[in-house]
């Protein structure tokens, strides 16, 4: 509930303030995030290593 209610607010945040390149940037910080995290996590750190 808690997670949802972070994402509503931030969206209405970007509508109000007509802050449209936040989207990006949060998105990409997402990811990368993400990936850290896959490749800590799994056989094919090796793989994803190169990336980084």
């Amino acid at each position: 509930m808690a997670k949802q209610s972070i994402v509503k607010e931030f969206f209405l945040f970007v509508r109000q303030e007509k802050k449209w390149w936040m989207i990006p940037l949060i998105a990409v910080l997402l990811i990368v995030g993400l990936l850290i995290v896959f490749a800590s996590s799994s056989p094919l750190a090796p793989f994803l290593y190169p990336l980084f």
